[in-house]
């Protein structure tokens, strides 16, 4: 009845609200397409400014590429024009197929709302197929708002493609391996873009190299000694974040890109304005026929392109929409100016390609433009190292990188975070490779490396995302696929040629990463089925009684664990060896969903384990990849707040039968119902109808945020009423009695019969990766004196 006057008072509403948009005047209604308008030209406005602070944080690395391109493809000098001429229509083929029609106009359309890089295509592709490779997800986890799936039909080619990557694990392992080896590439991307880029104050070789022009007799050296210490300089920054950044240098590259554009318009007037004819692509085809010199010299030429996948890593900070205007109207043809004015002083000058940037500088402007390369630069090595921040941060999330310290730098954007222990690790790969190689040549063989791999990850994983998510048609795809094949691969070929130029410095990195993240994983899953294999049957804890078999203390005892049903064996374990357990136990299970966040108010999911008088529950706390665990976030109140709106919505539905439960919930019911399911011996999920008596004795489940207002609880009956209250009052005894976080300390080690590679990797590897990592009793933020560590060994 109460659902029903509310309804009938809503309808009425709405019946106003129409009744007085019919008597409104004109006069209004134009006031209200005025106002539409504002809005509109408001939203306009909006996109502008967030396109133009996406100079500052996005396109720095793919704007400072001029500064190499054309002495990394010609290091010995450009004695024939049509090298030059060829080389640049590559140049302004490969930055129009690539950055501007695959990234700018395709990929970035497939962002995870709003999210970028490698893994957020994973999480898409994990979403829409069964292939993630550790099985904790359940069928209430598609009920998140932001956990958007497709069905398909069992004919269409989505479907097929869908059982293929599902029949098999070697598949889901192959699919997880190569987007570990795109993120391991972009981590070396990380490493190599500072130094490579150009600054006096916050860059390294190439900056320097603008000093020695007009300081030739400086030693390389020096050069070096200064390089390190701006790149101390540059990783001690970090902390402050992208936020700060962005917002000093947008105008800053805005006017770098304006810069670079005029003195190309400037160059190709003042020398030679013959080298319009590269953008003619048959000067490709002649480039290509010189033999082995042209196509070796491609990895050079591979540079124009490079930040592109940062371009698509920083994605969360900006829409799409600002991005792609930004590129198209400002990057995009300043790009082409630059290059095609530098190509022809190259072609009057051929002599000075190694330095042919500064040297087609017009004097009066020469040490103005170079203070504003300087900054330019920065701004790229910022957003290439946050870019690295934001896919280790994902891939921690989905189980495939060490527990380590993520930090907010921006209190604005959740997606501009720091790590203290990736930012040093960085700093000293840096560090060796800037005084390794000692000249940009050989830092510029392995950047293009580390980039075109990134690229053909990219183009592979977008084969399924097209045909599952967007389910475009296979001609589509098969397009996509050839064009982007027809510029990368010619790129790999050229790289390979100079694996021992500098090429194997990112194959080593980006191995050495894959082995560590690999092995991490493999650890974790590995833990992950001996607890599903080792969990406790509900017969034995219902045949242990209310009391469990122990003295029974007044408290409460969070106990950690992985599974998302079933009682772990920690718990067994624990009880097993000790007399006494808490009055009340909560199994806590945080787990990471292949989404870009989990709302707060859709968070936590709820259980009751056996009946009333055993005061256990399961309570499953899920996050995505985007959310962080702050220093702020009190996680013991919010598991404790969950428990209470637990027993107040099961109180309130027992007090309903199934007609004045719909009437009571609306259209919530159907919805909730899907919450609701109980867990046979085995700890296997089946569902369950609202049944008050069935539900009190088996394992409910029921979602922490109510589908109904708070004036229902006072509908129900004295009974329940004073059952509610009674438990409620006995929850809060045991909160003000004392709370203890019981955490599994687990040892991981390989059986005796286990193969050498095997013992290495699980005794060795995993076990210093769990020695160094954080416990998750610091990532929750859990007060010393309330931990409790069980140890256990598994053995795998």
């Amino acid at each position: 009845m109460a659902s029903e006057m509310v309804n009938e008072e809503t309808n009425k509403g709405s019946m106003w609200v129409l009744d007085q948009n019919l008597d409104q005047p004109m006069e209004e209604e134009a006031g209200r397409l005025k106002n539409m308008y504002r809005e509109k030209k408001f939203s306009l406005i909006l996109i502008l400014r967030l396109a133009f602070q996406s100079l500052g944080v996005v396109f720095g690395d793919l704007g400072t590429s001029p500064l190499y391109v054309f002495c990394n493809t010609f290091p010995n000098g450009a004695k024939d024009p049509e090298d030059v001429i060829g080389a640049l229509s590559l140049i302004i083929y490969s930055l129009t197929l690539i950055p501007l029609l695959k990234y700018v106009f395709v990929v970035l359309r497939a962002n995870d709302n709003g999210q970028g890089g490698t893994f957020a295509l994973y999480s898409l592709l994990c979403r829409h197929a069964k292939i993630i490779t550790i099985p904790n997800q359940h069928r209430t986890d598609e009920e998140l708002t932001t956990y958007s799936h497709q069905t398909y039909d069992e004919n269409s080619l989505a479907a097929k493609i869908k059982r293929w990557l599902e029949e098999h694990s070697y598949k889901k392992n192959a699919l997880l391996i190569l987007v570990l080896v795109g993120t391991c590439m972009a981590i070396g991307d990380g490493i190599l873009t500072p130094a490579i880029s150009d600054f006096v104050f916050f860059a390294v070789l190439s900056a320097s190299g603008g000093i020695k022009i007009d300081h030739p007799k400086m030693s390389n050296d020096v050069v070096i000694l200064v390089a390190v210490v701006i790149l101390v300089g540059l990783f001690s920054m970090q902390h402050y974040g992208t936020d700060k950044v962005g917002w000093l240098f947008a105008p800053i590259v805005l006017i770098w890109f304006i810069l670079i554009g005029a003195i190309g318009a400037l160059n190709i007037w003042k020398y030679d304005s013959s080298v319009l004819r590269a953008y003619n692509p048959v000067y490709i085809y002649r480039y290509f026929r010189r033999g082995k010199v042209s196509w070796t010299s491609l990895g050079g030429i591979l540079l124009s392109i490079t930040g592109t996948e940062a371009l698509f890593a920083d994605l969360c900070h900006f829409p799409v929409l600002a991005v792609q205007i930004a590129f198209t109207l400002i990057v995009f043809p300043c790009l082409l100016l630059a290059y095609t004015g530098q190509a022809a002083y190259i072609v009057s000058n051929g002599g000075h390609v190694l330095d042919a940037f500064y040297r087609s500088i017009p004097g009066i402007i020469y040490w103005p433009t170079f203070v504003i390369a300087t900054a330019a630069a920065v701004v790229a090595s910022q957003a290439t190292i946050s870019a690295t921040f934001s896919i280790i941060k994902q891939a921690l999330a989905l189980g495939c990188f060490p527990r380590v310290k993520v930090v907010h730098t921006s209190k604005k954007f959740l997606g501009q975070i720091y790590i203290p222990d990736i930012n040093w690790i960085l700093m000293v790969l840096c560090i060796a490779v800037t005084a390794g190689f000692k000249n940009k040549s050989q830092i510029g063989n392995a950047y293009g490396t580390a980039v075109v791999i990134v690229m053909l990850v990219t183009t592979f994983l977008m084969v399924p995302i097209m045909l599952l998510v967007w389910r475009s048609h296979w001609i589509l795809v098969a397009i996509f696929t050839g064009l982007s094949l027809l510029v990368e691969l010619p790129y790999l070929s050229a790289v390979l040629f100079k694996i021992d130029q500098g090429g194997w410095v990112p194959l080593a990195i980006a191995a050495a990463f894959l082995l560590l993240m690999y092995v991490w994983h493999y650890g974790t899953l590995k833990r992950y089925e001996f607890e599903m294999h080792s969990r406790v049957s509900m017969a034995w804890i219902l045949g242990l009684g209310p009391s469990l078999g122990l003295v029974r203390v007044p408290g409460i005892g969070f106990v950690y664990t992985e599974l998302a049903n079933g009682v772990p064996h920690i718990f067994s374990h624990f009880i097993t060896n000790l007399p006494a357990i808490h009055s009340v136990v909560v199994f806590v299970c945080v787990k990471y969903l292949p989404v870009y966040t989990v709302p707060i108010e859709e968070r936590f999911l709820v259980k009751r384990i056996g009946p009333k008088n055993f005061h256990m529950f399961r309570c499953v706390a899920r996050y995505g990849y985007k959310d962080l665990h702050k220093k702020d976030d009190d996680f013991e109140k919010m598991l404790f707040d969950s428990i209470s709106l637990f027993v107040r919505l099961e109180s309130m539905m027992e007090g309903y039968s199934d007609s004045d439960e719909y009437s009571l919930c609306g259209q919530q019911t159907e919805k909730s119902s899907n919450f609701l399911f109980t867990e046979n011996d085995n700890g296997n999920t089946v569902s369950s109808n609202i049944d008050p008596s069935y539900s009190s004795y088996h394992d409910s489940i029921i979602p922490a945020q109510s589908p109904v207002g708070g004036n229902s609880l006072v509908r129900s009956s004295g009974q329940t009423s004073q059952t509610m209250g009674e438990e409620l009052d006995f929850l809060n005894r045991c909160k003000d009695a004392g709370v203890v976080h019981i955490f599994g300390n687990t040892i991981v080690t390989a059986r005796r019969d286990s193969g050498i590679i095997k013992k290495i990797a699980v005794d060795y590897i995993y076990a210093f990766l769990q020695r160094i990592c954080r416990e998750n009793s610091v990532i929750f933020n859990v007060p010393h004196e309330s931990l409790l560590n069980v140890g256990q060994i598994f053995y795998v």
